[in-house]
């Protein structure tokens, strides 16, 4: 499944996605992202926060693209190893899914600059919670 022509969210948006260009039914997305100075702190060096969020979501829609699937995945736990810094420009976000049940994902995730030089990798462990229900609490909460 392909949604790389999907229009972005205001959260996307915020983000600086460029685009998802796969989300795979075997439990595998890469997303693209453009870094950018405003992003950045001392050095011109991306804040890691922004590095985590980009894994994270790569991760979540790993979990979205597996068939039969209605849930939200929620991140529970995320580990984040930062291996060289994050300089503003295109990145790449890709993740996959290691193990999925009823109720857990076990997901994986990197996050590479356009050279493909390996930037930080994460492990995350998600809830798979009722989207139903999800969606009802968020309705509650905004009315």
């Amino acid at each position: 499944m392909s949604a790389a022509n999907s229009p972005p969210d205001t959260l996307y948006k915020e983000m600086g996605l460029v685009r998802i260009v796969e989300i795979d039914p075997v439990g595998r997305a890469t997303l693209e992202y453009m870094a950018t100075a405003e992003q950045s702190h001392s050095g011109g060096v991306v804040q890691g926060g922004f590095v985590t969020g980009w894994i994270d979501a790569a991760m979540a829609h790993a979990v979205l693209g597996i068939p039969g699937l209605d849930a939200v995945p929620m991140t529970l736990e995320i580990k984040v190893t930062f291996f060289a810094p994050t300089r503003p420009g295109l990145v790449v976000a890709e993740a996959w899914v290691v193990q999925s049940g009823r109720r857990t994902a076990f997901v994986e995730g990197s996050l590479k600059d356009s050279a493909g030089v390996l930037l930080a990798k994460a492990s995350s462990t998600m809830t798979l919670a009722s989207r139903a229900k999800v969606e009802a609490a968020s309705k509650a909460a905004l009315a």
